[in-house]
């Protein structure tokens, strides 16, 4: 039978308060959001593969959805709702509770692929998942076709690669 491990095994619930250096011009959380959502999408990756690293093959996209103030905290919590061969695929919620009045919205959700490597940096095997909850079904059904658009995107994107230069702008004719 083959190896299945629960997408809650593999999550990381991590809340910080908004302090003033992490605003922007219009008083709202700043883009280094984005480093704490891939932080929690690889401690939830080495979680799910319990390896020593794990590396960021894509960020499909970072939804933002409501601003997040300094009156907020934000929690980001992160777990496993999909696996491939040798590849799976986090989910990151990023909630902001108002501190003063309670109100908790979701402010961004991301999905995330990563790869699990093994002591000589190659690719591993990834357990399969047995999703449980409403929240793990819903995301766990779409993801096979959230895979196939990436390899689409991917193979978009190396043509594109393959036809851009990388002379120096001051070197071009």
């Amino acid at each position: 039978m083959e190896n299945y491990k629960f997408p809650r095994d593999s999550k990381i619930v991590s809340t910080d308060q908004v302090l003033i250096n992490d605003l922007n011009n219009y008083n709202t959380l700043f883009g280094g959001i984005n480093e704490k959502i891939d932080n929690n999408a690889t401690l939830s990756a080495r979680r799910h593969a319990r390896v020593k690293e794990c590396v960021t093959a894509s960020t499909d996209s970072v939804e933002f959805l409501y601003p997040i103030t300094q009156s907020d905290s934000v929690c980001i919590e992160s777990y496993v709702v999909y696996t491939g061969e040798k590849s799976m695929e986090i989910f990151c919620k990023v909630i902001s509770e108002d501190m003063i009045t309670a109100e908790r919205k979701i402010a961004a959700v991301a999905f995330l692929t990563f790869v699990a490597l093994d002591e000589k940096k190659k690719p591993i095997k990834i357990p399969k998942i047995s999703p449980q909850s409403k929240e793990e079904k819903l995301l766990f059904m779409d993801g096979e076709a959230r895979a196939k658009m990436r390899k689409i995107k991917r193979s978009q994107t190396k043509n594109i690669i393959d036809s851009l230069d990388i002379n120096k702008p001051w070197e071009l004719e």
